[in-house]
């Protein structure tokens, strides 16, 4: 059995009175308690709100952990600060694409941010490195495909305006290898959520910064689209022996003596 937690949208801020700090290191410590030793976390995105090496630096400290850590691009990440801070590598502005092979399964990780803009694309060059992650992968080794931007979508005017365009150019190459890819797994949208893209489950991490509100879900502003006093929250993504996939989400409690913001 593959147990792999899944958060997304820590948005560290250096300049927000250490709250975008204080949830992650809230999550960070649950997953580090947990008396199992996880497969993978993976992140999917917005690691920090504006880019800045010193929000990488930050984050990198938050996120070691005893469990593997697997992090991608959002739409507030900056690529060379997001390699060189974050990753300890060399300043690039390509595309920040990893692979994570483990037994028994991958995780392909591509970067849908566009330099600029909120949306989401997949150039041309990760589409290519997604197809030769797929035709290298061993058959009978699942692999889930990560990225920030959901190529679906969630039925929120805000959030569906901003998710990843282009989306048939990836559906067409997964189905060249319809063995292959088992989910595909996003951030975002800043709420837990569960569709199908090109035949495949799509599960979508809930925010650990905040939570989206739903279009039918009282707010006093029309333009105020997240909670903020919301727990954060995470997935965990099971993949059993048969190759069935179960997903699990939780909230993570506020330190004692405290409450989140």
């Amino acid at each position: 059995m593959i147990v792999i937690a899944h958060l997304s949208d820590i948005h560290i801020d250096l300049d927000d009175g250490q709250r975008s700090i204080g949830r992650a290191r809230a999550v960070m410590e649950y997953l580090e308690g947990l008396p199992y030793d996880l497969d993978a976390v993976l992140v999917t995105g917005d690691i920090a709100d504006h880019g800045l090496p010193a929000e990488y630096e930050q984050a990198r400290e938050l996120l070691a952990s005893r469990h593997p850590v697997l992090v991608c691009p959002g739409n507030h990440d900056e690529r060379a600060a997001f390699r060189e801070s974050l990753l300890g590598r060399p300043r690039s502005s390509a595309p920040v694409n990893q692979v994570h092979r483990a037994a028994g399964f991958t995780v392909a990780l591509c970067d849908s941010s566009v330099p600029g803009k909120d949306e989401g694309f997949l150039e041309e060059e990760t589409l290519a490195w997604l197809e030769d992650v797929l035709d290298a992968t061993p058959s009978g080794v699942p692999v889930l495909v990560g990225f920030h931007h959901p190529p679906a979508l969630l039925h929120s005017p805000f959030l569906d305006g901003i998710r990843q365009f282009g989306a048939e150019r990836l559906a067409d190459l997964v189905d060249r290898h319809p063995a292959a890819v088992v989910a595909f797994l996003a951030g975002h949208a800043h709420t837990p959520a569960a569709t199908a893209f090109a035949g495949r489950p799509l599960l979508v991490a809930p925010g650990v910064v905040s939570t989206l509100r739903l279009p039918w879900e009282q707010r006093a502003h029309p333009e105020d689209h997240v909670h903020l006093d919301a727990p954060p929250a995470l997935a965990f993504h099971v993949l059993d022996d048969a190759g069935r996939l179960t997903t699990h989400y939780r909230t993570v409690t506020a330190p004692a003596g405290s409450a989140w913001w």
